[in-house]
């Protein structure tokens, strides 16, 4: 019997000008019905729903001037945007509460949802000048995973946050670090003392504490066997899956910027990475947790075979600088491998 012919969105990538990007500045599938109304806090930790009001304020207040309604008098300056940093570990909500202030704030073109990675690589598309001059009329950005991996992303964001913040726009930012140890540990902290400082001063902090819902670790889930992915797949319908092999994926990561991870992969409801490798080169690996970040935040199905998930990323670098990025990774992993198992169930 012939097999069936799967879809191949990196066949054929989505063209598109730098500008288009901001277009898909939004909340992913996954997030698409998330409120604060259906957030659920853990009452054994009172800083969850301390969040949600916090956030729920915030999002009231944003664009409006200091001190209540109105217009500013004529030639007096606006006042500055405000800044709120949530900051917590994997699974305690973050996403959920941004997503759900998105929806909140009206989700019209004065506000954008982002990953802080998806707005390193619009930076690096757009340039500096036309980014900030893009998100200049925004009067609310949301910036999720907020993450200073080197010094280029520390002089980037502290320039992009200066020539907006100052304007009105106002941001709130969800971390795994809290604002003032930014880039503590990764690097010389001292040489850009000045730049972190700028940064964690325009953000009020709240730590949201609790456990990962997602069980965070690698061992709630591990790759489909065979047969679980054989029946994973007899599920879906090959014009709208993809299936590639761990080795074509690499390929296929390279042929494409990562910006364009999510446009690539609205082609598809569901994809298949098969016979995942470890992935010695660090820079494979990075591509890798983008896609993975990808997939888990347009909802898609998803299943993966092949090596345990603690034997992916190597030792010397998933503790390094990157530590949270592959942290996250893994915990998403372990959900949709989870999702992949519970349809099987259910079915």
């Amino acid at each position: 019997m012939t097999p069936p012919l799967y879809a191949d969105p990196f066949a054929h990538p989505p063209e598109g000008s730098p500008a288009d990007l901001i277009t898909h500045l939004t909340p992913g599938a996954r997030f698409q019905d998330v409120r604060f109304e259906n957030y659920r806090p853990n009452p054994q930790f009172p800083s969850q729903a301390q969040a949600r009001a916090l956030l729920e304020d915030f999002v009231a207040q944003a664009g409006r001037p200091s001190g209540g309604g109105g217009f500013w008098p004529f030639k007096r300056r606006a006042p500055e945007g405000r800044g709120l940093y949530l900051d917590g570990g994997f699974g305690v909500g973050k996403t959920h509460l941004l997503a759900s202030a998105y929806h909140a704030a009206g989700a019209g073109g004065d506000v954008a949802f982002m990953s802080f990675q998806d707005l390193m690589y619009l930076i690096g598309a757009l340039g500096m000048p036309q980014a900030i001059e893009t998100f200049r009329h925004h009067k609310l950005l949301l910036i999720d995973e907020f993450e200073l991996d080197d010094p280029g992303n520390t002089h980037m964001a502290n320039t992009f946050l200066g020539g907006l913040m100052p304007g009105g726009v106002s941001v709130v930012a969800t971390s795994n670090t809290e604002p003032g140890a930014l880039g503590a540990g990764r690097f010389n902290a001292e040489d850009f003392a000045r730049q972190i400082q700028g940064i964690a001063d325009r953000f009020e902090p709240h730590r949201v504490d609790g456990p990962d819902y997602r069980q965070r670790g690698t061992d709630a889930a591990q790759p489909l066997s065979e047969a679980e992915f054989a029946a994973w797949l007899s599920r879906q319908d090959p014009q709208t899956t993809a299936v590639l092999t761990h080795e074509q994926l690499n390929r296929a990561l390279l042929s494409v910027h990562p910006s364009r991870f999510a446009r690539v992969l609205e082609q598809v409801r569901g994809v298949a990475v098969t016979n995942l490798q470890p992935m010695p080169e660090q820079g494979a690996a990075l591509r890798f947790v983008h896609f993975v970040d990808k997939v888990y935040d347009l909802g898609l199905h998803a299943a993966f075979t092949g090596a345990p998930l603690e034997t992916l990323f190597d030792d010397i670098y998933r503790h390094g600088g990157y530590a949270k990025k592959y942290s996250r990774a893994l915990s998403r992993l372990s959900e949709m491998l989870r999702e992949a198992r519970t349809v099987r169930a259910e079915s």
